[in-house]
């Protein structure tokens, strides 16, 4: 079995790939952070299948230290999926430094330094880096400042790395439109999941395992890198 290190793993889109990769012959590492039990309870599902075949790791992607941990960790790596994100609505004008410390540092700097310390484990397996990016990574969602810039610069990392990382680890990123609906402080109105949905060609959302199918179509696909593919429905054509 493959072994795949899966960033903010425990639930939503994170789970679903998980669950997806586990199917698909993947030895599963789930990383979390506030959602550790979610995070055993799903690792349990899957050694329930397989024996010994998921762990958890625990560490807040805010702390460096939390990922050098993580990095020192893995023993061996095919996979590293950067999935986990902090989003949640704040303008130019009401973002503060924490908010831009918060967002950038685990949405940016977490996945170029797990992608960094994890290379040369990677390069031994001729593994594989998927980032989780985001439709507005090109077309900026409002009052969303800092969460797009952060998003913007995974994308153009992808690309880095995968320059730097060729020819031994291939590196793609996976853009997803509506796929769940925001929760939380992020949480939005019904009108607005309407105007939404209104604005898909397909008039509909996606799903965690459309998200879950295409990162597995990556991780099989050893003569693709630096591609980053939208999975929006068609949302980005009247964007």
């Amino acid at each position: 079995m493959k072994t795949a290190l899966i960033t903010g793993g425990a639930a939503r889109i994170g789970a679903q790939i998980a669950r997806t990769l586990h199917e698909n012959n993947f030895k599963i590492i789930i990383h979390c952070n506030q959602s550790l039990e979610k995070a055993q309870l799903l690792s349990g599902e899957l050694n329930s299948i397989i024996k010994d075949s998921s762990e958890v790791i625990s560490g807040n992607l805010n702390n460096i230290e939390s990922i050098s941990n993580i990095v020192n960790s893995v023993d061996s790596l095919d996979l590293l999926v950067n999935n986990a994100s902090v989003f949640y609505p704040k303008s130019v004008k009401s973002s503060e430094i924490d908010d831009w410390n918060d967002v950038i540092n685990v949405n940016l700097r977490a996945p170029f330094f797990l992608s960094k310390g994890l290379s040369k484990k990677l390069s031994v397996r001729n593994g594989s880096i998927i980032n989780i990016i985001d439709i507005h990574a090109d077309r900026p969602l409002k009052n969303h400042a800092v969460y797009n810039i952060s998003k913007a610069g995974l994308k153009m990392m992808t690309q880095t790395l995968a320059k730097e990382l060729a020819p031994n680890i291939r590196v793609n990123g996976v853009s997803p439109g509506s796929i769940l609906w925001p929760e939380a402080s992020a949480e939005i109105s019904e009108a607005e999941k309407k105007l939404m949905l209104e604005r898909i060609a397909l008039n509909r959302q996606g799903s965690p395992q459309d998200i879950a199918d295409t990162v597995l179509f990556l991780a099989n696909s050893d003569y693709i890198t630096g591609q980053i593919i939208n999975i929006d429905g068609g949302r980005t054509l009247n964007q």
